[in-house]
């Protein structure tokens, strides 16, 4: 997501079907842990997930049934919403600052788009974006970015050094295909210049396009990513990824250079000049039951991503970009997807069964997201804006409880 195409169940319907003859994941089904292993991409092993939990049912989802096992984790007392706001510094020295004894270091990884960086109207800051990396410390050691505008690359550098903090940052540049590279080009040059500032300890690798695959298919009447006008998409984000790979060369970097898209719009040719790959997963948009959501997305997850990378050589480590769930929509259309509602009490219940179950699994994931998005509610409507873990304002949702399970 956090681009301008609205994600829906059709995204998800071209799930592999040579997986509908297998036996799907029940309630009460023991979710094994990986093999020595492990990692994002899994190596192409099957890998199941481990859950205590009671036989409940089965679901029939897209031809495969899959479902959810209940928490593996215990969780620290619920907070309110005056918590966690805006991460107080006890000193002029933005790396020392109050901790909150709410928040958890529990997840992998958090998507992460500073406020006010969408262009013509870049509002951002640096004290505002240490803020956020110092809230952001205490629940994950990774985050990742959509784009470079608005001097977001430099910034989160930046609070990063200040704040002395453990977080490596996936820079993203989030080229269109309409523009003749201008977007591109413009958030390379960014990006380029962030990293001879800054350099790269604090810099995973550089995520070249967002759900491009599927924008280009939604804008020129194609479904398939690997058909012809799927080729034709990825030849021209092909030029992107190695003209980034050419500017690190010059810049005598050694960086990962990947790509996410949505969990089943990955396209073989990009997959063949990419370090590592992240999919945008989201049982939301697929009309599947906050029940049935955590298991549904790791499911979907190896069946369209993991698998599928296991195909090339060398294989791009894969990873989760986008999962979570709504809090709350902004009209009553939108406010269920079918069978489960948004609501902070089916957030609760997605963090409570997916995060340390994946923690524990070696699955790698970014969750979405660190606060709501008022841009997006103003432009999309709908749930859009309401996926954060915090409000706006830096406060964690009421009612919600960070899962415990700290990652080593």
């Amino acid at each position: 997501m956090n681009s301008s195409t609205q994600m829906n169940a059709g995204h998800y319907e071209s799930m592999d079907r040579s997986h509908s003859d297998q036996e799907p994941i029940t309630q009460n089904s023991n979710w094994m842990e990986k093999g020595a292993s492990g990692g994002g991409s899994g190596g192409g092993k099957k890998s199941k997930w481990l859950v205590v939990g009671g036989v409940v049912g089965l679901l029939c989802l897209i031809g495969v049934g899959v479902a959810l096992g209940v928490t593996l984790s215990k969780k620290s007392s619920s907070s309110s919403s005056s918590s966690s706001s805006s991460s107080s510094s006890s000193s002029s020295d933005p790396s020392v600052f109050d901790k909150d004894e709410n928040l958890h270091l529990s997840f992998y990884g958090i998507a992460y788009t500073p406020a006010g960086s969408q262009l013509p109207d870049c509002g951002n800051s640096l004290d505002d974006i240490i803020k956020d990396i110092q809230i952001m410390s205490q629940l994950t050691t990774r985050v990742r970015l959509y784009g470079a505008d608005c001097n977001q690359s430099a910034l989160v550098l930046d609070a990063i050094a200040q704040t002395k903090v453990n977080m490596t940052v996936y820079l993203g540049n989030y080229p269109v295909s309409t523009d003749d590279d201008a977007a591109y080009d413009r958030q390379r040059d960014t990006i380029k210049e962030a990293l001879q500032t800054y350099g790269t300890d604090h810099v995973g690798g550089i995520t070249v396009g967002n759900e491009y695959i599927l924008n280009y298919l939604n804008a020129n009447g194609g479904t398939d990513a690997n058909s012809a006008v799927g080729d034709a998409g990825a030849k021209l984000l092909i030029a992107n990824i190695n003209d980034t790979k050419s500017m690190l060369e010059d810049l005598s970097l050694d960086l990962k250079v990947g790509n996410a898209d949505a969990g089943s719009y990955f396209n073989d040719l990009v997959m063949q000049q990419i370090d590592y790959g992240m999919a945008n997963v989201h049982p939301w948009f697929a009309n599947v039951s906050i029940d049935e959501a955590a298991g549904w997305t790791w499911q979907f997850f190896q069946w369209n991503d993991v698998e599928l990378a296991a195909k090339f050589t060398p294989t791009p480590d894969m990873s989760i970009a986008e999962t979570g769930w709504p809090t709350k929509s902004s009209d009553a259309g939108n406010e269920s997807n079918g069978p489960s509602t948004a609501s902070v009490e089916n957030l609760n219940t997605f963090l409570d069964t997916f995060v340390c179950q994946a923690n524990a699994n070696g699955t790698e994931y970014f969750f979405f997201e660190f606060f709501d998005e008022e841009w997006k509610d103003v432009q999309f409507g709908g749930v859009e804006g309401w996926w954060g873990i915090f409000n706006a304002n830096r406060t964690l949702k009421d009612g919600l409880t960070i899962p415990n399970c700290v990652l080593s």
